[in-house]
């Protein structure tokens, strides 16, 4: 008899594949809660890689740390009419508490934009107060209809920034600088994900923003996915709480602001757009383990060796993990850590000891070879480097290939029917068009100009519109 695939195939049920993975990679379980979920270690452990490299760019912006409160006055999210409106279905209400009604209910967060307006309104002043930026990492909730594990849970875990400036020009450069030097520079450099970006349209944007950009990315069945996302709040917050400041000249001026966020949902974006019918494949900037040394058996001096092997690489700066559980099967093992998508696996016997050398099985281009054990440690890393390398290589040329320009909303509509994306001039698709796409479940992710670039306006001459079924 054939032996039972470890996953179902990409090809055969690509959902299913999808949830076969997050669980076999024990990156997480659903929660007792419909559409809640437990991350995992192992899948936790990817958030926090995810975490520090963006905490890293974030700062090097000038914003600082902070945390607000996880539940926010219902009345709070009437001061903004348009905001409160694209969140009304979505969220979840605390009536009572202490075993009491509570005078007023209290609104578990969907975003933070209503409470830290509030605290922006007391701790501007001055222009000498400008500009004010600040992100914090937290959990939301919104209540989700259609729940799937990192790619739509009730609730998540985010970075959400948000920033007061003293002018216009100010707030659209620092969301164009988080856009581009934060979010994409991290999804391109360290996830090795090829993404578009883009503004959204106004059907698309955020609710309360003037102006959102945004990084989609395409996965393995070539649905989109909205990677992160940048918006100009203009004035409208600063209006709704009456956050001024005192300009230089002595006059009492409104703010213009920001807001931007991305989520655990790059957990999910990194499984399909990566993984393969084996298993995930992390990028090696990002794996918190680069290399596995495995001892294939118990074998005293072949421990030793893969001990010392290990202290040899982390000493070197790969991030290692020494698997010598000799009492569990070498296969298991393997297939374990396969599908955990490890860069690296190096496998060391009693015959690779005795030939001074070790198997070197890379998970990114796949295949195994023979490498001599005093070579390895200056190998390894010119060998990550290639397979991050790769994996972006990769992700371009799925995108680039199933992307097509066409000329008509039929034509958009076969072609992402078909997996694809479409491309198509917005001055031929427009609003109208949008909403027949949507009758086809067919969203426009983003509006780029002509030459790749983001466009400044929704009707700058030659935008395009890049069109997908999207998660």
């Amino acid at each position: 008899m054939t032996k039972a695939p470890v996953l179902t195939p990409q090809a055969d049920d690509f959902p299913r594949w999808y949830q076969d993975l997050i669980t076999k990679a024990e990156l997480a379980d659903n929660g007792p809660v419909r559409g809640t979920m437990v991350i995992r270690p192992y899948g936790y452990g990817l958030w926090e890689r995810m975490q520090g490299e963006m905490d890293a760019r974030i700062k090097e912006t000038g914003t600082q740390n902070a945390y607000f409160p996880l539940l926010i006055p219902q009345s709070y999210l009437t001061r903004e009419a348009d905001h409160v409106e694209g969140f009304a279905p979505e969220l979840a209400v605390v009536t009572h508490g202490g075993g009491k009604e509570l005078e007023e209910p209290a609104v578990v967060r969907p975003t933070s934009e209503m409470i830290i307006n509030d605290y922006f309104s007391k701790w501007v002043q001055s222009y000498r107060d400008l500009p004010l930026l600040i992100n914090q990492w937290a959990n939301v909730v919104r209540w989700e209809l259609r729940p799937r594990l990192f790619l739509r849970t009730t609730e998540f875990l985010w970075q959400e920034g948000h920033t007061a400036h003293a002018t216009y020009e100010e707030a659209r450069d620092f969301a164009a600088h988080i856009h581009r030097q934060v979010y994409e520079d991290f999804m391109v450099n360290v996830l090795a994900m090829d993404v578009v970006p883009g503004r959204k349209t106004v059907k698309e944007r955020f609710a309360g923003a003037i102006n959102t950009l945004t990084l989609e990315g395409m996965m393995g069945d070539g649905k989109a996915l909205q990677m992160a996302t940048s918006h100009e709040l203009g004035q409208n917050f600063a209006k709704a709480f009456n956050t001024q400041y005192l300009s230089r000249d002595g006059k009492q001026e409104l703010v213009w602001q920001t807001s931007w966020g991305s989520t655990t949902r790059m957990i999910g974006a990194l499984v399909m757009m990566h993984g393969d019918d084996h298993g995930l494949r992390v990028p090696p900037r990002l794996a918190q383990i680069q290399a596995v040394v495995l001892a294939i058996k118990g074998d005293e001096a072949v421990l030793a060796k893969v001990r010392e092997l290990g202290d040899r690489l982390t000493a070197a700066g790969v991030r290692v993990h020494v698997d010598d559980r000799t009492d569990t099967p070498f296969g298991r093992r393997a297939v374990d850590w396969e599908l955990k998508g490890v860069p690296v696996r190096i496998e060391i016997g009693p015959r690779d000891l005795e030939n001074g050398t070790a198997m070197l099985a890379r998970r990114i281009p796949g295949g195994k070879e023979p490498v001599s054990l005093d070579a390895l440690v200056s190998l390894l890393p010119k060998v990550l480097e290639e397979d991050q390398a790769l994996l972006l290589k990769q992700s371009r040329e799925r995108r680039e290939s199933r992307t097509t320009e066409v000329a008509t909303i039929d034509e958009a509509v076969e072609v992402t029917g078909a997996g694809g994306w479409a491309r198509i001039p917005w001055a031929v698709l427009g609003e109208e068009g949008e909403a027949k796409l949507a009758d086809h479940a067919v969203t426009v992710r983003c509006l780029v100009a002509e030459d790749g670039s983001v466009p400044d306006a929704d009707d700058a001459p030659g935008n395009v519109a890049v069109v997908a079924r999207a998660y």
